[in-house]
């Protein structure tokens, strides 16, 4: 049973409200987003971070997934499809981020707040234990942003600016500090930590918060592989590719 849509010959019903009669000319597109990702209405405020967020991790220059998607242009230009797959496609932690990840740490961060631990020494504990164990803490550290990323510290600013932030924000906020007496240095939180935060903190849930990113991004797609089709690069790229990796034949 799905509870998203159903279309009839005189009219489509969306999350049980007329397309045409209802939504179609009171909803902008994020609010409409909304409705279809959770099957409730947007309030203000998660109407306004949901923009916030999107426009937030939508580009970021020529990254590998819209390289990949300009070069899969390149070699089929009639396949716009197939280009914006290709780039979702390779969009995973690295590139796109890790909000999901993100979402899940907070969350059970979350629990033990809630069972009476106090929110410092919950940061403490989980970013002791994955320094422990040689791993990396998600939604810290950036190969560009040091030493912060101006998206995150903008979201987080917008958070409190709005009264948006909540225990969620906290927690984030607390293994900020704690990452840095882990690592012995500061590591810029990233943009998939507030957008996770946020989101948590506005109602969603972690199942959403990836949906965001990939969102996002399949616009700054379209964006690129709209100028490969008036400006094609897609092969410079690839040539570029190949000059830089030298070949050395195998012994024999």
């Amino acid at each position: 049973m799905s509870h998203i849509g159903q279309a009839y010959p005189d009219r489509v019903e969306v999350r049980g409200r007329d397309l045409t009669g209802d939504l179609m000319g009171r909803m902008t597109f994020t609010e409409y987003f909304h409705l279809l990702l959770t099957g409730r209405e947007a309030t203000e405020d998660q109407r306004f971070f949901l923009d916030v967020l999107l426009v937030s991790i939508a580009e970021h220059g020529m990254m590998p997934t819209n390289v990949a998607a300009r070069m899969t242009l390149a070699a089929d230009p009639g396949s716009l499809q197939a280009a914006v797959a290709a780039g979702i496609l390779g969009a995973g932690p690295v590139v796109l981020g890790t909000s999901e990840e993100c979402a899940l740490l907070l969350e059970g961060a979350r629990v033990k707040v809630a069972e009476g631990a106090e929110p410092a020494a919950v940061a403490r504990e989980i970013a002791g234990a994955i320094r422990a164990s040689g791993g990396k803490v998600p939604g810290f550290g950036h190969p560009v942003h040091r030493p912060l990323d101006p998206r995150a510290e903008r979201i987080l600013e917008l958070a409190d600016g709005r009264g948006a932030s909540g225990p969620h924000v906290l927690l984030a906020l607390a293994l900020r500090d704690a990452v840095a007496d882990a690592w012995g240095k500061p590591l810029p939180m990233n943009v998939s930590m507030p957008i996770a935060a946020v989101m948590l903190d506005l109602g969603y849930s972690s199942a959403h918060v990836k949906a965001v990113p990939i969102l996002a991004r399949t616009a700054g797609l379209l964006a690129h592989l709209a100028e490969e089709q008036e400006n094609p690069i897609g092969f410079l790229l690839a040539a570029g590719a190949e000059a830089a990796v030298e070949y050395e034949s195998p012994p024999k």
